[in-house]
């Protein structure tokens, strides 16, 4: 049996974030809500926001008729610089409770986060409390993972993850190398938009163009909420290429038709030069490891 992992998570702050159910919108031209895919083609599909009924953490990543999309619930904050305090502050894995309307005292758990444009942080709600939820109503979350350390592994920063999630990964320890069980890896020249950008909340999304190079690393079947590695990604401050980086993730958004725009990812952890690792493991998605109600 693995030991458990030394963390600082005794000396953590909880303090609570919220924001209202965000509206889907369409980014870029209010006349322009065409988007175009990687061949040129136009299309109009439902993109990122709102209350998603029919899709959950556990679900394929792939195959849906959008684009980008969130699963469950997207929330976000009206003003920018409180959005932003959000998106930072809530921690994969966070409890969250609904505050008002009909589906208020229901309780998600946080399960991903978009960036840049789209700012949104993405909760785990069962079907039924969904189906009761309206556009506005009022979420708040726990948050407590900002400042999570593993205190034997100081290399290792860990980025937006809750202490009770990290506590049930998947892990094993080499030394001072530790290494954390993941359903892919994908290499470096898969990782797409989002290179670049600071890695404190949001997102970076994989490559998806090229089905028959998915095909041969089985990236096809990913699933929304599996934990993913980026081969030789350095995410310790902002996203870019570094031989020997590694990088954990969690798959929080679905395919879409754009270049450079496949399933999102948020980041977890990260490290510069050897001392983090990962595993293949079928036992690698936070809906099965928390045990999220459908």
């Amino acid at each position: 049996m693995t030991a458990p992992l030394a963390t600082n998570a005794a000396d953590l702050v909880a303090v609570s974030v919220a924001g209202s159910i965000a509206h889907p919108g369409f980014p870029g031209l209010p006349a322009e809500p065409y988007r175009l895919a990687a061949d040129g083609t136009a299309f109009l599909l439902p993109t990122y926001g709102g209350i998603v009924y029919n899709v959950s953490v556990g679900d394929r990543a792939f195959g849906w008729a959008a684009d980008c999309i969130h699963p469950g619930v997207s929330i976000r904050q009206a003003e920018d610089t409180r959005n932003r305090g959000l998106n930072v502050y809530a921690c994969i894995g966070n409890r969250a409770k609904v505050m008002t309307g009909q589906a208020a005292g229901s309780v998600g758990v946080v399960t991903g986060k978009s960036g840049r444009f789209s700012e949104q942080v993405i909760l785990h709600f069962p079907k039924e409390a969904r189906t009761k939820m309206a556009v506005g109503d009022q979420i708040l979350i726990r948050s407590e993972g900002m400042g999570l350390a593993l205190t034997d592994h100081p290399e290792v920063m860990l980025k937006g993850i809750a202490p009770n999630l990290l506590s049930l990964l998947p892990c094993r320890h080499e030394g001072a190398r530790i290494e954390f069980g993941v359903a892919a890896r994908i290499p470096a020249h898969l990782v797409g938009a989002g290179l670049g950008l600071t890695s404190e909340g949001g997102s970076i999304h994989m490559q998806s163009t090229d089905r028959a190079q998915l095909a041969e690393r089985g990236l096809d079947k990913l699933r929304l909420g599996d934990l993913v590695a980026l081969e030789d990604t350095d995410s310790r401050y902002n996203h870019g290429y570094l031989r020997g980086a590694h990088a954990i993730g969690v798959v929080c958004a679905t395919d879409g038709p754009r270049a450079g725009y496949g399933p999102g990812i948020c980041l977890l952890m990260t490290a510069p030069s050897g001392q983090l690792g990962s595993f293949l493991t079928d036992t690698a998605n936070i809906a099965d490891l928390m045990g999220v109600e459908a």
